[in-house]
């Protein structure tokens, strides 16, 4: 049997991974989908690396899927006339989003007029990843004081967060949008939307992109908790972005968020990605800490669909350690007998692909099998039976590369391209060659098959047939372990079959 790694591994590529032979060794290592990260580099870098990633693919003969993170909108301070200075707790400083010629001797520039207007007395303003914090005292216009309640440096074009302030500005700048028609044009797989706040966000993506990409909905923001529910629903998989989000929440909030975020996720039948700082010691040392190996591991014991390296293997002197030790802490978590893996139902509503993934499920535990085939068109039925966290190699059988690729990111799902399907016949011929190549086959043990008819049509999952090995077909050999009364219905290759109407 192939060995089976159900967690996926995200990981960025930048200037320490973007000559094809690494990307290839990246791939080789584990990588099941590579992100390109749009607040950092220009167009003719992301093509580059693009047409690598798709000449690896090529190559290596298997699906690998690419996601495009788009930055989102940054706000930072502007360029402070006098020059970077240290700022002390208890001070009182003067921000001002008007224009520069309009600016006092000692005012910070602040060049987001309309932000400026959203804050109120009481918002806090957390400067340079949270090492700076103040809170605003006083309000005129687009110009507002704040205390500062944690000192240090403060100097030009440092980020700010704002945990408190719900912003009406979109979540798509006009950079996204330049950034966002390039990719498609490229063809990307899964679109990353970042600093989403609000369902209404997810649904403006949309518009733009219809079906050409998976979106991915960024959880860093308070506000995006309020709305956890509906953005998932109005996303195709969530990330849990721990940079901002850790930045914005009290560091002791965010491992519950994380695990809440994963459940929402599972419920919605929505893939889902824990994000940032997974391997950071990683970025100059050729070993993870303890904690980081830890971390890894219980996201994937919380029931994460992937993991993600950000300058671990963008940026990082050891961007193929990263992956190789990534890979090998997600197969051993993967051996543990895990209750959110094994036992938490996705709970989507029960339409009649959640029927039949919920029968393969059932089905496995009661029998070994040696795997499952999802012959999908649209990727939704290989979707929900990822869900269900069935204990077993599970192969995702499509006629389109596009769903192919999408299915990179999913839990479980070795994708796998095939020709259309003519027949049922055809289908489970297509299913026994894959598991073949895959290395799933057994020769003693059944493989299950799930697809929906007529062929070719989204959403008509109704289908699961149990295939038994050609080796003993018809036989009345004892099988690895079923049980009498599935014995007397092996008369045929095929000795089960369940049709949903």
């Amino acid at each position: 049997m192939a060995r089976h790694r159900a967690t996926k591994i995200l990981a960025t590529l930048g200037p320490a991974s973007s000559q094809r032979e690494q990307i290839l060794v990246l791939a080789q290592a584990g990588v099941n989908v590579f992100r390109l990260n749009f607040s950092h580099g220009s167009h003719a870098d992301h093509q580059q690396r693009y047409a690598h990633i798709r000449s690896v693919e090529k190559e290596l003969g298997k699906p690998l899927g690419i996601l495009q993170d788009l930055q989102g909108p940054k706000i930072r301070i502007g360029v402070m006339p006098q020059g970077a200075r240290e700022i002390k707790a208890g001070e009182l400083l003067r921000f001002n989003a008007d224009e520069p010629d309009q600016l006092k001797a000692d005012d910070i520039p602040f060049p987001h007029a309309d932000i400026a207007l959203e804050l109120a007395v009481g918002h806090v303003l957390l400067i340079d990843d949270g090492k700076l914090k103040l809170r605003v005292t006083a309000k005129q216009d687009v110009a507002f004081e704040a205390e500062v309640l944690v000192g240090g440096m403060l100097s030009d074009r440092k980020g700010v967060n704002l945990p408190d302030t719900p912003l009406s500005l979109s979540s798509l700048t006009r950079k996204d949008r330049e950034d966002l028609a390039f990719g498609l044009a490229l063809g990307v797989d899964w679109i990353a939307l970042s600093f989403v706040q609000r369902a209404a966000d997810v649904q403006e993506l949309r518009g733009l992109v219809g079906h050409r990409a998976g979106i991915m909905a960024k959880i860093e923001k308070p506000q995006a908790l309020r709305e956890l529910n509906e953005i998932a629903l109005a996303a195709d998989a969530l990330m849990v972005a721990r940079g901002d989000l850790g930045v914005e929440l009290p560091a002791e909030d965010v491992p519950t968020w994380q695990r809440k975020i994963i459940e929402v996720s599972r419920r919605h039948g929505k893939p889902v990605v824990v994000a940032t700082q997974m391997l950071e010691s990683m970025i100059s040392t050729p070993t993870p800490t303890r904690a980081e190996a830890s971390d890894v591991a219980n996201a994937v014991y919380a029931g994460a669909d992937a993991v993600m390296l950000s300058a671990e293997s963008a940026s990082g002197a050891y961007p193929l350690e990263a992956v190789q030790t990534m890979a090998r802490i997600v197969a051993r978590a993967e051996q543990e007998e895990i209750p959110a893996i094994l036992k938490t139902r996705a709970g989507q509503e029960p339409d009649r692909a959640a029927l039949i993934a919920a029968a393969l499920h059932a089905s496995s535990a009661l029998m070994p099998m040696a795997c499952a085939v999802t012959y999908t068109t649209s990727g939704t039925s290989a979707l929900r039976v990822a869900q269900e966290r069935a204990r077993l190699p599970h192969i995702g059988l499509t006629p389109h590369v596009q769903t192919a690729r999408r299915l990179c990111l999913a839990w479980g799902v070795q994708p796998c391209l095939s020709q259309d399907a003519a027949s049922v016949e055809g289908m489970i011929d297509s299913a026994i060659a894959a598991a073949k190549s895959m290395g799933y086959y057994h020769s003693r043990k059944p493989m299950a098959v799930v697809a929906g008819l007529p062929f070719a049509t989204a959403g008509s999952t109704n289908l699961l047939r149990f295939v038994w090995p050609e080796a003993l077909a018809g036989s009345r050999e004892t099988p690895a372990s079923p049980s009498a009364m599935m014995q007397t219905r092996m008369k045929t290759p095929y000795f089960a079959s369940a049709n949903v109407e």
